[in-house]
């Protein structure tokens, strides 16, 4: 590798580094408009037209505001977890393709991904498995009993249901033969979607994004009316913003992947008999799959204004005797019909 290649994949990092923090900020402004919605009030409308930039100002009034550690935190720990947390979030989507064809810049081919890893499932795995380290060590570096209550919670929650994500994937790769993500968007041509051919993974999948993320009704770790803001009590300004956009950025992560294992990734069906061009196509497939995470993003949104939270032993029930035994028989049923059609 030499440093043209260097500098491309450097281009990479910041494109999508500055799409999630831009797509971040304008979540923040859909939650309120949906929760609005739903809820039949207004909104934001003030800051900017019609309130789009109000997340931006929250962002600097969050910044102005003083950092706080409890006297009897462990510092570097406590500085540590958010960083652990928004590093695993943005680090997750190196290995996301957004398109199929490659283009020419500075002379070179470039793939649409930062990272085509053969083995980019176990990566997203391994990696979605420590952003609980994150939620762990902040709720025990405060010092705080909500604070660590809420950080025991995340780590129960994660081993919960990070069981029924992967045993979810087992069909996926058994279908596809392959573990590299490029392989599995290709497998989905046309209409072929695992969406189609394993709709069981996918709702075991999506609901497990749902607790993986703690987004309602699966937002336990913090359950504000039980433990105050749980992990996040002690945390004020900036490390409190790095929280909230891991919350956010996880939120695009988990999207990212459901549309790239379930729903076909940039795939259109039957675009390929419209004869574009390797520019034309590449901007319509990075535009679908645009539009696929933006549909997850804006269903996610919409439960959490509409589900209640579950009571703590409602969620351990849902992971260890629903979802698991389903993600089990899924991939019984998905071997069977291998063998025998």
């Amino acid at each position: 590798m030499d440093v043209l290649d260097i500098a491309i994949a450097l281009i990479k990092i910041v494109v999508m580094f500055v799409v999630v923090l831009l797509t971040v900020a304008e979540l923040v402004y859909t939650e309120r408009k949906i929760s609005a919605w739903i809820q039949n009030r207004v909104g934001p409308n003030r800051v900017g037209w019609l309130g789009l930039l109000q997340p931006y100002a929250d962002v600097v009034k969050l910044l102005l505001k003083e950092d706080i550690v409890p006297a009897a935190a462990n510092r570097f720990i406590h500085t540590l977890a958010p960083v652990i947390s928004i590093g695993v979030a943005f680090s997750t989507l190196a290995v996301i393709p957004i398109a199929g064809p490659t283009i020419t810049l500075f002379g070179r081919t470039v793939h649409m991904v930062i990272a085509d890893v053969n083995v980019g499932i176990l990566y997203v795995l391994a990696l979605t498995s420590m952003g609980v380290y994150g939620l762990t060590l902040s709720g025990w570096a405060s010092n705080n009993k909500y604070s660590l209550l809420g950080g025991l919670r995340s780590a129960a929650q994660m081993i919960s249901y990070e069981l029924s994500m992967g045993l979810s994937l087992i069909g996926v790769i058994m279908i596809t033969g392959s573990l590299q993500l490029t392989d599995i968007v290709h497998h989905q041509h046309g209409w072929m979607w695992n969406l189609v051919l394993q709709p069981v993974g996918f709702i075991t999948f999506l609901v497990a994004s749902f607790a993986e993320t703690n987004r309602a009704p699966f937002d336990l770790p913090e359950a504000e009316p039980e433990l105050v803001g749980g992990y996040h009590t002690e945390y004020s300004s900036f490390k409190f913003a790095l929280f909230f956009l891991a919350e956010y950025a996880n939120m695009i992560t988990s999207s990212a992947v459901i549309t790239t294992l379930y729903l076909g990734g940039w795939q259109v069906p039957y675009l390929e008999t419209f004869g574009l061009s390797d520019g034309w196509m590449v901007l319509v497939q990075i535009l679908a799959f645009m539009l696929k995470v933006a549909f997850l993003l804006f269903f996610f949104q919409w439960v959490r204004w509409s589900v209640p939270r579950f009571r703590y032993d409602q969620l351990m029930n849902l992971g260890w005797k629903v979802m698991l035994p389903l993600a089990i028989a899924n991939i019984v049923l998905t071997g069977a019909l291998l063998l025998f059609l």
